[in-house]
């Protein structure tokens, strides 16, 4: 019955339309509540009185009816909310009924009820509620937090390794690429028992095993790099895996296992598709690279031919040009030389230079004139020269029918490509060629051609002619061509060193000196002239600024035998020895077989009285080259010193053979031979040295003291003689005497003047002049064994092929004696792993 009374109450307020004859589309438009009009609010009372009291404020008075018509509360300006019935008497959405708020459909979902808070502060925000709940933790101990983290700490220990490798600790970056692989098993591991294996982190597993594989490599443990990779290569779920096998052909090729490594190289080639044509390029050169090592020098043509055809290089072009000088083809040598000369460069200089007076242009260009690119260009640059300079040196003495016209077929194909500045250089290269052929005149002759070009080749020319002429002692030339070397080119190092070497030749060493110091300003790398101010100090006798130049030489050429000798020489003029016995160690253990280091390392020790040490080093020397007068003599007087009478004979008798003209070291051999009791062999020896040198008074003092002895009748005939000779020296010796005294000024000049030259001229045999910087002549000895010999030995570094002098060294733009081929130089372009 319930039911029913609401069923009635409602239908009472269901109003239906009125019904007509058409339907008014635009109908109600302009209806409105008049609830909402506020032009009357003046003229309601209930409003008035809610804005002067608090009226407004009382909680509403709620209509419990049976009916669904509820009214709504409307807000004033101070909160107070009136009730209003809806047109057709449904309760209005929020409408309050029986305590309970109706839902806000547009809000809260259907059928969420809560009371009603009267008279609650706005709080659209919900601000009074304090703040917000802290996050719950994740749960450190769940196998998707501890997978998440042996994942990171795999990582680590990749990135460890990679820099470890690029700081240069191959050994750190391989202990770390094995953590990592270590770590990441056990992940892969962990990781099957929590989830299904189609989610392991391939990336994450191809990444440890790649680089564990080049920190293999690296290490050169090449079995186990090649293990690895192969494990990479037959996963069939990395993608693109197969052009590890490029890698594997690297191996191949560092292990000499040619067949191999091209075998890797072409399935490495199978795998790369067509598009990615650089890379197809750089197997194909590492495979042609193979081929030359292995002498497949047809094979390698082929190689750099196609290369050549797709997209030449300059390696490729440099390679193709040994290939076909290897195998002594002339024509395709000059094709290949051609084709290496028009491979573009791809810089473009324009861009460097402003074309206007744009301050902002001109900042741009100055800001890029030395960037990263720009050095990039210049070292392309500069590589393209040398691999043309090269295949141009090695080529021109076999393509025609002498080296002249191959040069000159070469400097024209030069002249006509992009290449033009080099043309010279290779005029000057062909110079270089007439002066290891020893023909100095044509060498000069070209070299004076070049001279009347512009600054930069005249300055190179005179520096080479500067050069001839100081090592012919043509030191007026010279010097002429120096200063104008100097002159064409202030900032040419060479120039500035030659100069100072024919002042210094002059003995002007101060202002020597200061050109050798002004090359080193221009350029600090000048080894030359760094070497040649050492000199200069030591001849102005500052040996701590010697010491100093030499010394910084030696941290530049750390395995030069030249500058450890000269360091040597200048503690031993600072009477250290101990310390120049150290650096004529380290000279010794780069040159081991120098005889002149040897025997000054037995003098020196010889003087610290270290006698077997100096016996050591004077044996070694006499063992390398037995034929030094000086190092004969104190082993022969060491024998005798210690009384091996018979291994001292040894060595007066080579002496005897080097000199024949001294007569002491016959003497010596007698000597011994009467001395260790062989009476009958000393005679004999002393019969044969008055053979030979009848006037020699000591000889036959010996003889008649031995003939005496023995008892023999030659004795009295011997003495007779020797009579005779001393007479002949008393008379000698008056007549010496007298003419002391008639003539004693003029002849006391004369011999100053004699006792002068003969000093010049002993310091000219003992130092020698320096033509090159390994050639000297031996010096010479009058003394006899007896005294010892302390001379000095020469302060300069002296190699194998013989000693040398301290001459200021020669600085030519081109070397003679530097090899300009390279034949072993093949361009190994090894793509990195």
């Amino acid at each position: 019955m319930k039911f029913t009374n609401t069923k009635v109450q409602m239908m009472q307020n269901v109003h239906l339309a009125p019904e007509t004859d058409e339907d008014d589309l635009y109908s109600g438009y302009n209806d409105y509540n008049p609830i909402y009009d506020i032009e009357e609010l003046e003229n309601d009372a209930a409003f008035q009185q809610a804005v002067r009291t608090s009226h407004g404020r009382r909680p509403p008075i709620t209509a419990k009816i049976s009916s669904t018509a509820v009214t709504r509360p409307i807000a004033t300006g101070y909160g107070s909310k009136t009730s209003l019935a809806s047109s057709i008497g449904r309760p209005m959405t929020g409408a309050i009924q029986d305590g309970v708020t109706r839902p806000m459909t547009a809000v809260r979902a259907a059928g969420f009820t809560k009371a009603a808070l009267r008279g609650s502060a706005f709080d659209p925000l919900s601000q009074s509620r304090g703040p917000a709940s802290p996050l719950e933790a994740k749960k450190k101990d769940s196998p998707e937090e501890k997978i998440k983290q042996l994942e990171k700490e795999v990582n680590e220990l990749v990135e460890e390794s990679c820099i470890a490798n690029s700081c240069g600790d191959l050994k750190l970056a391989l202990e770390k690429a094995k953590d990592a692989g270590r770590k990441e098993r056990f992940l892969v591991r962990q990781r099957e028992q929590v989830t299904t294996p189609e989610n392991i982190n391939l990336d994450l597993t191809y990444s440890v095993l790649f680089n564990l594989a080049s920190q293999y490599s690296l290490n050169e443990m090449y079995a186990e790099a090649l293990n690895t990779y192969q494990v990479i290569v037959k996963n069939k779920m990395f993608s693109n895996a197969g052009i590890l096998k490029m890698n594997m052909g690297n191996i191949y090729l560092k292990q000499r296992n040619y067949s191999k490594a091209i075998k890797f190289y072409r399935m490495a080639l199978d795998q790369v598709p067509s598009v990615n044509k650089q890379m197809r390029i750089k197997i194909m050169q590492n495979i042609g690279v193979t081929f030359i090592q292995a002498g497949q020098y047809s094979d390698a043509i082929n190689s750099y031919e196609h290369i050549m055809s797709m997209a030449p290089n300059l390696k490729a072009g440099y390679n193709l040009t040994i290939c076909y000088f290897a195998v002594g083809d002339r024509e395709k040598m000059k094709k290949a030389f051609q084709k290496l000369i028009t491979v573009p460069l791809e810089i473009d200089e324009d861009k460097y230079i402003s074309p206007s007076d744009d301050p902002h242009t001109n900042l741009v260009t100055e800001a890029i004139k030395n960037d990263h690119l720009r050095q990039m260009e210049r070292e392309r640059k500069a590589m393209a020269e040398k691999y043309i300079m090269t295949s141009a040196k090695l080529i021109a003495p076999v393509i025609e029918t002498s080296f002249a016209a191959g040069y000159d077929w070469c400097v024209e194909v030069v002249k006509a490509s992009q290449y033009v500045e080099l043309a010279n250089d290779l005029e000057i290269n062909k110079a270089v060629t007439y002066l290891r052929q020893k023909d100095y005149n044509q060498a000069v002759e070209i070299l004076k051609v070049l001279e009347k070009k512009d600054s930069r080749v005249k300055s190179a020319a005179a520096t080479n002619l500067s050069a001839l002429y100081y090592m012919g002692k043509d030191f007026a030339q010279a010097s002429s061509y120096a200063d104008i070397a100097v002159n064409s080119d202030r900032y040419n190092p060479a120039a500035l060193t030659n100069k100072g070497n024919t002042v210094f030749a002059n003995g002007d060493y101060e202002k020597a000196a200061e050109f050798y110091k002004e090359a080193l300003r221009n350029d600090s790398s000048c080894t030359e002239a760094l070497y040649n101010i050492g000199l200069t100090y030591e001849k102005l006798n500052q040996l701590d600024e010697a010491l100093d130049c030499f010394l910084k030489l030696h941290a530049i050429l750390r395995n030069s035998a030249e500058v450890l000798y000269q360091i040597a020489n200048i503690y031993e003029l600072m009477e250290n020895p101990s310390q120049a016995i150290e650096w004529l160690m380290q000279v010794v253990s780069v040159i081991p077989t120098d005889p002149q280091v040897l025997s000054k390392l037995g003098e020196l020790y010889d003087r610290e009285g270290d006698k077997s040490q100096a016996f050591q080093y004077y044996y070694e020397s006499y063992r390398y080259f037995p034929c030094n007068i000086e190092v004969i003599e104190w082993l022969g007087a060491y024998y005798i010193d210690t009384q091996f009478w018979e291994k001292a004979i040894q060595y007066f008798e080579r002496a005897s053979l080097i000199q024949p003209t001294q007569v002491k070291w016959q003497l010596m051999v007698a000597s011994c031979f009467r001395r260790s009791g062989n009476y009958q062999k000393a005679l004999d020896t002393y019969k044969d040295t008055h053979r030979k040198f009848p006037e020699n008074v000591e000889c036959l003092r010996f003889l008649v003291r031995l003939c005496t002895d023995l008892g023999l009748k030659d004795a009295q005939e011997y003495a007779r003689k020797l009579k005779r000779l001393e007479k002949m020296k008393e008379i000698r010796e008056q007549r010496i005497k007298s003419g002391r005294d008639g003539s004693g000024g003029s002849r006391g000049k004369r011999e100053g003047s004699a006792s002068g030259d003969s000093g010049q001229n002993y310091s000219a045999s003992s130092k020698g002049e320096r033509l090159s910087a390994r050639l000297r002549a031996l010096p010479g000895t009058n003394e006899p064994y007896e005294s010892s010999s302390n001379k000095e030995i020469d302060a300069s570094y002296v190699d194998p092929l013989g000693p040398q002098i301290e001459r200021p060294k020669t600085a030519a733009k081109k070397r003679i004696d530097e090899d300009d081929f390279a034949d072993e130089e093949l361009g190994d372009d090894l793509l990195p792993e």
